[in-house]
């Protein structure tokens, strides 16, 4: 147990020092962005005078190390600072949106995770059979069609030819469940399409890779029926590479959406970084880009330590 804790603690430790180099990069790589954010603020007639006092009450007077040092802080502290065109506090403006972004990853998630995991399952258990050629010529096709491409399909197919689902998601704070999963259903289902194809093609390599091992050919000539050998034999020793899939997957599904929600019109986080990427709201760009890292990098924690978690060879040293 104590060597369990130890990689854990280092895990954690490794994904912290990341987020960190996340956001040093992060803030140069706006640094670097061409143009004034005051002057981009104020328009091309704006004086000198008027640039100049924005500036400062910007916080763009003082030199780009204290400035990353004190929004740095900030972040820490939970103080994401407010927005330079609005003037609302970050926090208000995307605590929102978070929800949004979350609730659609969640909505694609449910379909995504477990058809992708029992299709992949039943083409290893069906080898060079008619489905397992069908669903991998499926997941070819659903892999190798760009996002966007898919976007604009099932909105052609679904929106403007049946007229089944909308094709602008105006998600408002009054809509009842129903009703927000009904116009929500388009983005869902673009970016299932866009997961599902990975997931399965990579839950069938990991279950043909076991079943090829020694002890499933053991287990099978001592007698064991195949949803056994599956179940009790295969499964518990896949969970590390389909845990690692599912958790890639689940972060794409939440980091993954600018696409979706910049065609869909949808009001999550992507959008609002797209609009103040336009705008140059830095400090919104910074808190949107810092949000998505968190979420990669904190699914892809969870995935290490449930995978140290289910190593046998951990639980039950010799």
């Amino acid at each position: 147990m104590k060597k369990i804790l130890q990689l854990i603690a280092k895990r954690i430790a490794f994904g912290a020092a990341t987020l960190f180099i996340v956001s040093l990069i992060l803030f140069v790589g706006v640094e670097l962005l061409p143009g004034d954010a005051a002057q981009s603020i104020l328009g091309r007639d704006a004086t000198p005078e008027n640039v100049a006092a924005l500036r400062q009450e910007l916080g763009l007077n003082v030199s780009p190390a204290e400035r990353y040092i004190n929004w740095l802080g900030g972040v820490l502290r939970g103080d994401l600072g407010q927005s330079v065109v609005t003037h609302r506090k970050i926090s208000d403006l995307i605590s929102t949106r978070i929800w949004n972004t979350l609730f659609l990853g969640g909505f694609a998630a449910v379909f995504a995770v477990p058809f992708a995991l029992g299709f992949g399952i039943l083409s290893a258990t069906h080898r060079h059979s008619l489905f397992d050629r069908a669903i991998n010529i499926t997941a070819s096709i659903s892999i190798s069609l760009p996002e966007y491409f898919l976007c604009y399909l099932l909105i052609l197919v679904f929106s403007a030819k049946t007229g089944l689902f909308p094709g602008i998601s105006n998600i408002r704070p009054d809509l009842n469940f129903g009703e927000r999963l009904y116009r929500t259903a388009l983005p869902a289902f673009a970016l299932t399409l866009g997961v599902f194809g990975y997931m399965m093609r990579m839950t069938r390599a990991a279950i043909v890779n076991l079943l090829a091992q020694p002890y499933i050919q053991m287990a099978r000539l001592k007698g064991a029926t195949p949803g056994s050998v599956i179940v009790r034999h295969a499964l518990p020793n896949a969970f590390a590479p389909i845990i690692n899939v599912v958790a890639l997957s689940l972060a794409y599904l939440v980091v993954g959406v600018v696409v979706v929600e910049v065609i869909f019109v949808y009001p999550g986080v992507g959008q609002l970084l797209v609009d103040s990427v336009a705008r140059r709201d830095v400090p919104v760009v910074q808190a949107c880009s810092m949000f998505f890292a968190l979420t990669y990098v904190s699914l892809n924690l969870i995935a290490d330590v449930l995978t140290i978690l289910t190593n046998p060879r951990l639980l039950h040293p010799r």
